[in-house]
């Protein structure tokens, strides 16, 4: 099951106590005081691993709380600190706090690590309290409280083109084309209901392909589901729409194209300054009047390039592939998005 948002508690660990205690010693009437320090309590730490692609580990899991600080001990003995909770997730993972809507950070490579809570600080023991006035101190402070703050992770997927297209345009069919992923492929709207990662090889490199599940009009505003999907695009360096070119699907191409990038644009206008292609799909299967053409002539007008292309015969992949290895080759861009209200 693919989850890409999850909301949970995390807890820092509390530091401990320090410790009340003078030595005793033979020969020694009056030895001084010698409690130690309580440890420090563990943090709560993210951690990217590219081998993990979704938060379903982290759905069921009501809090999340890293180990207590050991108390101080005798003979200036420091207390042994709390480990440190390692939460693994996906790189493309963010953090807010949940209530205050405040971002915490993201992790976005393997073995990149966010702090989400710190662990509280160990108490002095009465050594530290020891001064000129007071020679036999019998106090120590309790152990800090560790952090606690509830927060919601998102999940934004890390691949270098993002394939966009209404439901049942062919993405998830060229996707196991040309790649070993194997997504589900049916005749009815909606068959992809998560995003699906590929890997493609072109020559000796090789580069990831997300096939986004179907947008449809009004996605940007939630509409099925679109919320969760087009939060997959914001880091991919370009992008595919794969627009049905075969004339049987009722609808006009151009104006797929039209609404796929309206979608985009209402999300954030920046996305519209990524490297963009386009792939009119199932052109084995054409009937009646060629769309082709009119779906040339507008994206000509957006300045984009179409590519006729066909998953189940294999015409124009070769081409579509040398095409999209040159565009994973962008440079990733900064950009800002919106989370609608």
């Amino acid at each position: 099951m693919f989850v890409d948002q999850v909301k949970v508690l995390v807890k820092g660990g509390d530091g401990g106590r320090g410790c009340v205690s003078f030595r005793r010693e033979a020969y020694v009437p009056r030895g001084g005081p010698d409690g130690g320090t309580g440890g420090k309590g563990g943090d709560v730490v993210l951690v990217g691993v590219t081998h993990q692609n979704t938060l379903l580990p982290l759905r069921y899991m009501a809090e999340i709380r890293a180990d207590r600080g050991r108390h101080g001990g005798p003979s200036n003995r420091t207390g042994a600190s709390g480990a440190d909770r390692l939460v693994a997730v996906p790189p493309g993972t963010e953090a807010v706090d949940a209530e205050t809507e405040e971002p915490l950070g993201a992790v976005l490579a393997e073995g990149e690590r966010l702090i989400l809570v710190r662990g509280g600080r160990g108490g002095r023991g009465n050594q530290s309290f020891l001064s000129n006035r007071n020679r036999a101190p019998r106090e120590a402070e309790p152990g800090g409280l560790g952090e606690e703050r509830r927060v919601r992770l998102d999940l934004r997927l890390i691949a270098d083109i993002g394939l966009l297209g209404l439901p049942n345009a062919g993405k998830s069919t060229l996707l196991s084309r040309i790649s070993a992923a194997r997504p589900k492929i049916a005749d009815y709207p909606f068959t992809t209901l998560s995003p699906v990662l590929g890997m493609v090889a072109v020559g000796d490199r090789s580069f990831v392909v997300a096939d986004i599940p179907g947008i449809i009009e009004g996605a940007h505003q939630g509409a099925g589901l679109g919320l969760q999907f087009l939060r997959h695009v914001e880091r991919t360096r370009a992008l595919l729409y794969v627009v049905d070119a075969s004339g049987t699907s009722g609808r006009e191409p151009a104006a797929d194209l039209a609404l796929l990038r309206h979608e985009i644009e209402q999300r954030s206008p920046d996305l519209l300054r990524l490297p963009q292609l386009v792939a009119a799909s199932k052109r084995d299967a054409v009937s009646g009047e060629d769309p082709l053409p009119g779906l040339r002539a507008a994206a000509a007008a957006l300045d984009l390039d179409v590519l006729a292309i066909s998953a189940v015969t294999g015409e124009g992949i070769e081409t579509l592939l040398h095409r999209l290895n040159q565009l994973s080759l962008a440079p990733v861009q900064a950009r800002d998005v919106q989370e609608p209200a």
